[in-house]
């Protein structure tokens, strides 16, 4: 009886952006619940200068047992290429990579586009989804384009954003308002102003992570949460909420203080349930994201309804994430959504292969 070679799977993590250490915590959850008798696994670190590393002290970590992998993994280790990275492995077994490079050099279609012409399978969405997701901006011009609610919203490049941009976005949106940088996560240079000086401030400070900024009006509504899974055929998970620690949900909420509340299930009658989900698979195939996604809404009960915010293709795998908790709470085990994505990659690199010339 001939035995089945595990399928490799390489974790990349780490990379150049602001988001760097939010890779290396996610990772590590990661590489603690793949499974070692299903999977031959692999730790890729890239540093904040774009060296890449053999994880050797995370890999070897795992060789003692998950448990002891510990909370953050280093980039640091022994140097290696691409193309180790990329290359099917030597008893032919099958290979994907599952990217967990949050923002930009990352889950912006670049390193997507690196696997694609590597002809690798790899977790999650391709180059042309990554990169409009990515892009908030032009994810919320595809979105209007499609008649999709949202909030209102102002997109400015650098050399536009002066006092009379500035002035015209509080006249035609209000304050306060949301500045964002149109390329980031995990609320990385985002702040509120509630004043003319302050925008000016805030956006100066979202300049600094990227050229184009976004500039949203405030709501005042509740912020629901559901995961998304699959590729041609998707499906959306029980939806959750986000009840802030601070005012927003920023950065220190999400991976530091852990002072944000989730509330898994939202309290959302079933039609409200049934009305959100299917608007989140809508988002999802609108913006051509595959394998996962996480579709942030706000919602005005009395008001405009369901406003999507904007769209994760790489969302957090930390303890103290959303997505595997709404997946958890949708009755699919951490173990078990990581062995569906990875079917997924699979499945998806497969079709890709048939449908294109060579």
């Amino acid at each position: 009886m001939t035995t089945q070679t595990p399928t490799h799977v390489i974790v990349l993590f780490g990379g150049e952006s602001a988001e760097h250490d939010v890779s290396c915590v996610t990772a590590a959850h990661v590489l603690r619940a793949l499974d070692p008798h299903k999977y031959r696994i692999s730790a890729i670190g890239i540093t904040r200068e774009g060296k890449w590393n053999l994880a050797t002290q995370a890999m070897a970590d795992l060789n003692r047992g998950p448990n002891h992998v510990g909370p953050k993994l280093s980039t640091e280790g022994e140097p290696t290429s691409i193309s180790v990275v990329v290359g099917e492995a030597r008893d032919g077994a099958q290979t994907v990579v599952f990217p967990l490079l949050h923002g930009p050099l990352g889950e912006d279609g670049t390193i997507q586009g690196l696997l694609e012409l590597a002809n690798i399978a790899f977790v999650g969405t391709g180059v042309l989804g990554s990169a409009v997701s990515m892009d908030k901006g032009v994810a919320k011009q595809v979105l209007h384009a499609n008649s999709i609610p949202q909030p209102n919203y102002v997109s400015l490049r650098e050399s536009h954003v002066n006092d009379a941009s500035l002035k015209h976005a509080i006249e035609t949106l209000g304050l306060p308002l949301f500045v964002k940088p149109a390329n980031m996560g995990s609320s990385v240079g985002v702040s509120k102003a509630k004043s003319a000086e302050e925008l000016k401030a805030a956006a100066a400070k979202a300049l600094q992570y990227d050229e184009w900024i976004v500039i949203e009006e405030a709501i005042s509504g509740r912020e629901i949460e559901v995961a998304v899974l699959g590729n041609d055929v998707a499906r959306a998970s029980t939806p959750g909420e986000i009840i802030p620690g601070n005012e927003f949900y920023d950065y220190e909420d999400k991976y530091i203080t852990d002072g944000a509340k989730l509330l898994v299930p939202a309290d959302l009658t079933a039609d409200e349930v049934e009305a959100v989900q299917k608007l989140a698979i809508v988002i999802f195939h609108t913006l051509r994201a595959e394998g996962m996604a996480r579709v942030d809404f706000f919602y005005e009960k009395n008001g405009r309804g369901f406003l999507c915010n904007e769209i994760n293709t790489i969302p957090g795998f930390t303890p103290i994430s959303m997505y595997p908790k709404l997946w958890q709470a949708s009755g699919l085990s951490y173990g078990e959504l990581l062995d569906e994505l990875i079917e997924l990659a699979i499945e998806r690199h497969s079709r890709r292969r048939r449908n294109t010339a060579r």
